[in-house]
């Protein structure tokens, strides 16, 4: 399974975004594919909190087409909501352990552990914070660029699979 970060959310959102076009087009591609994929509900808030933002963006999007892009998000069939599960606590400690993440990390090692908690096979991201969770597999649709691997040969598969998406994206194959 894939999850998506927030920072693809919000590009697939804002058309004035310069790399809008690739997030929208990577997001369609897990809408109208057959595996399942997840949102982590911190990403689902923040998404909100983001884009609705008068500070971070002008003009903001209006809260209804807000909730309403999530809401069209959420209904697709193949899409997941990751939340905590009752092993939550254990694996979030382990991530934080492991990571050293502290202070706005944490953060984003709730969503490393949800991820781990869920099985997902890797987070589409373009946050490089996320390379710092040695259990958790990162991959930039944007730029077509594995985050962090743990393990050769499974880098190995990614990047033939990376070239598959691109080439089903139309982006070419190398």
């Amino acid at each position: 399974m894939i999850a998506v970060d927030t920072n693809l959310l919000v590009y697939a959102h804002r058309a004035e975004s310069p790399f809008h076009e690739r997030a929208l087009a990577s997001l369609s591609a897990l809408i109208n594919g057959r595996e399942t994929w997840a949102i982590p509900w911190p990403c689902a808030h923040e998404f909100l909190a983001v884009v609705t933002n008068r500070r971070a963006l002008r003009p903001p999007s209006p809260l209804e087409h807000a909730l309403g892009q999530l809401g069209n998000w959420l209904d697709s069939p193949n899409v997941v909501l990751l939340q905590e599960t009752a092993r939550h606590w254990s694996v979030l400690a382990e991530v934080l352990r492991q990571s050293g993440a502290l202070g706005g990390l944490v953060h984003d090692a709730r969503i490393a552990a949800l991820c781990v908690e869920h099985g997902v096979r890797e987070l589409w991201t373009m946050d490089r914070d996320f390379a710092r969770f040695p259990s958790l597999i990162t991959f930039n649709p944007i730029e077509d660029d594995i985050v962090h691997d743990h393990a050769p040969a499974y880098a190995a598969a990614m990047r033939a699979r990376a070239a598959g998406r691109r080439r089903a994206l139309g982006r070419g194959g190398n």
